[in-house]
């Protein structure tokens, strides 16, 4: 957005004066002084009032008022505004941008779609989750939407000016941004604010009507008082609500009655356990709630939680899975999808944390993104220099791969950032990154240690040549993702092959990437632009490893993996596994999106102890925790050599792997570079994954050849890469179960 079309230069109208639209005049006002905010509103009082207090410049009709706008925010309840469209649509010069704040949103898209034309796709749909049980100008505060969520939803043909414009609106006043399709949020909202607000106005009501309401009503607690806290309120606004949202209203109430009438069940009957165990589920489900989304970030939160895997020896792998997307290309579908030129569909995303923190991290940084539902994301990307300085750190959670990769894009912004983690990332190496950035001419500060948090500050770039002292993708990513904006050739040489996401996905994007193969190396020139595209994220081989070594090793199992990525730089887990003898077969090869895709079969086969290749190592890194598994179960002796790189993952996988596998009774001799692995018997006891989703999941595979129970501590970070591994590890035949200390 250029200086011109930014928020400051812009008139602005506000139609309806209530507690939203007047705590967004006093909130604009304290952003920005002086720019001109007008409003109309039926209560002359409210509007004087601002007037008087300088929140608003004046006050008029919508003929009066709206053809001078350049941004119209409608806070009117949802049939009144629905009422109020058609005439505002013709009153506002072409051009201008609205939007609202109302809580129900297909009403509202089926007025819009009927009134067509440029007025649609200038309206940007939006929901502020904020507010009270008070109403009227009197209640405005100026910061009522700090570090509060806004909805919107915008659709696919929404103009691109109008969106900015709208996200700038709300960035401004202290919010966080989300996007939602109009069906989804009208689910969401009907569960989580109308159904709440509907029980407190009915159960007031219910009281009102008992013969002995004044006593209730006399002797009524605090708890009373909580509870119906939002029946106080406007009840024009809420009964607008739920006739305008009544489908999913009443899916949400009739699921609700269901469930009054179990529980009436259960009180008749002075079942004690079950009402027991639904309050327990309640109370810790809204503790989650609470610690989640209305507490500061801790660090070390998930580490806390203490997760505990408990798997049960024994058990066959059986019938046909689809594990998650691939969590590489989802980080990448993100971050080239939001400096593209345009609208960018995906499909197949990872909606595991990791993930969720790359597409929170550029939500903050200004881009519109729509979901996740499903899987499927719809991204409005703001160009190569669209991106905001973010307000607060960005947090990558457990992602060396979202940190290392955006340290590059951010190191060639103009404004300053801060990259953060959890426990486990702040412990990882981060000068691998920094120092060929540095020589680019990147000012990015790490601690004393050379680990996160990275302070970086905004710089212009050169190009570089810069030839890989180990075989990384995330370094080479980084490189290639700073030289998109320096001047001249920037050329990464890697001393090993290692994965190309980066640049498969660049050329996808029409940004175009030469990579020669008998150098290894990538190079592309800066300057040039990305143009949207639409992404099928194929299924995760690293997610997918777990299940061809479960199926390999587990007697009588035979396992199909649908639409998995086998791009040639991530098959060493299925060249190693065949090396040893497993019975994989890779079948119904095609190309998704410029991504080798394919559906594999694996049976059980006696598998045998090898010498890994060096030249296998970079290709299967992260499935190695596994793969070891998979040598334990192995006839014979498996040396592992040249694979210094496990050191400095999520843990030090060698160290964590060797440990655990002593604790399970193998036989194991630790390197500095590697690990040896005897074959044998698996017994049972206490892993401690440190945190580590890889060693947490592959001693859960170990199970199904185990003598005795494995129990696995600290397994919270499971939820990073691989969200539902338990049910579809259990679906699969894996006897596992989940729980906390």
């Amino acid at each position: 957005m250029n200086a011109s079309d930014s928020l400051e230069s812009k008139s602005v109208l506000i139609v309806g004066l209530g507690m939203i639209g007047g705590s967004i005049a006093r909130g604009l006002r304290k952003a920005h002084k002086n720019i001109e905010i007008k409003a109309c509103d039926r209560d002359l009082s409210s509007l004087q009032d601002a007037e008087s207090e300088a929140a608003i410049n004046g006050h008029g009709s919508l003929k009066e008022l709206c053809p001078e706008a350049d941004l119209v925010i409608c806070c009117l309840p949802p049939l009144s505004l629905i009422e109020s469209l058609k005439d505002i649509s013709q009153l506002v010069k072409p051009g201008t941008t609205v939007t609202d704040v109302a809580s129900v949103k297909t009403e509202i898209a089926r007025k819009l779609a009927e009134i067509g034309g440029d007025f649609s796709k200038h309206f940007v749909p939006g929901h502020p989750i904020a507010g009270s049980e008070q109403s009227g100008y009197k209640a405005a505060i100026d910061d009522l939407f700090q570090d509060r969520n806004v909805i919107l939803t915008p659709g696919p043909e929404v103009n691109g000016q109008a969106l900015s414009l709208v996200n700038e609106l709300w960035r401004s006043l202290g919010a966080n941004i989300l996007g939602m399709s109009v069906e989804r949020h009208d689910q969401v909202l009907a569960a989580t604010s109308h159904l709440p607000h509907l029980l407190a106005f009915g159960i007031v009501d219910s009281l009102v009507k008992q013969e002995m309401s004044d006593d209730i009503f006399r002797y009524a607690a605090g708890g009373f008082a909580d509870f119906s806290r939002l029946a106080s309120s406007d009840p024009k606004m809420w009964s607008d609500i739920f006739v305008s949202n009544s489908v999913a209203t009443e899916k949400v109430l009739d699921d609700y009655i269901e469930n009054l009438i179990v529980l009436k069940k259960a009180i008749t009957e002075k079942n004690q356990t079950y009402l027991f165990n639904v309050f327990s589920n309640a109370n810790a489900t809204r503790d989650n709630f609470i610690n989640t989304h209305y507490k500061p970030i801790i660090k070390d939160e998930l580490e806390k939680m203490n997760v505990t895997f408990e798997v049960e020896p024994g058990g066959k792998i059986s019938g046909k899975i689809r594990v998650p997307g691939d969590k590489s290309i989802s980080h990448r579908s993100i971050i080239f999808a939001s400096l593209a030129e345009g609208v960018t569909k995906v499909s197949g995303f990872l909606e595991g944390e990791d993930a969720l923190n790359t597409l929170s991290a550029f939500r903050e940084m200004g881009v519109n993104i729509v979901g996740p539902e499903n899987g499927e994301l719809t991204i409005f990307g703001v160009g190569m220099h669209g991106l905001k300085a973010p307000r607060k750190p960005l947090y990558m959670g457990n992602s060396g791969t979202a940190m290392r990769l955006l340290a590059g894009l951010l190191s060639a912004q103009q404004f300053d950032s801060e990259l953060s983690g959890d426990e486990s990332l702040e412990n990882r190496p981060m000068n691998r990154i920094a120092n060929p950035l540095r020589e680019m001419g990147a000012d990015i500060e790490t601690d004393e240690n050379g680990t996160p948090p990275l302070k970086i500050k905004g710089s212009s770039l050169t190009s570089i040549e810069y030839k890989m002292p180990m075989a990384s993708a995330q370094v080479k990513s980084a490189v290639l993702l700073a030289g998109m904006y320096a001047e001249g050739i920037t050329r990464v040489e890697e001393p090993a092959t290692c994965r190309d996401h980066t640049e498969r996905m660049l050329a996808g994007f029409s940004y175009p990437v030469i990579q020669n193969s008998d150098t290894g190396s990538s190079e592309l020139q800066g300057g040039l632009s990305l143009s949207a595209t639409d992404i099928d994220i194929p299924a995760d081989i690293s997610s997918a490893a777990f299940f061809l070594v479960a199926a390999s090793i587990s007697p009588g199992s035979e396992l199909e993996l649908s639409h998995v990525g086998v791009n040639p730089t991530r098959i060493g887990i299925i060249n190693l596994l065949k090396l040893m003898g497993a019975d994989i077969e890779v079948c119904n090869e095609r190309l998704v999106g410029g991504e080798p895709v394919a559906d594999l079969k694996v049976r059980h086969s006696q598998l045998r102890g090898i010498e890994i290749p060096e030249q296998e190592i970079p290709l299967a890194i992260d499935e190695f925790p596994v793969l070891l598994v998979a040598a334990a179960c192995a006839e014979g002796e498996t040396v592992v050599r040249g694979a210094e790189e496990l050191r400095v993952k999520e843990s030090d996988r060698l160290d964590a792997m060797a440990v655990g596998l002593k604790t399970l009774g193998v036989e194991v001799e630790e390197y500095e570079d590697g690990i040896r692995i005897q074959g044998g018997v698996i017994g049972g006891g206490e892993i401690d994954s440190h945190g580590d989703h890889r060693i947490a999941m592959a001693f859960a595979v170990a199970g199904l050849r185990a003598s005795s129970k494995i129990q696995i501590r600290n397994c919270a970070n499971v939820a990073t890469s691989f969200p539902g591994f338990v049910d579809l590890a259990r679906n699969a035949g894996i006897k596992i179960s989940s729980g906390r200390d």
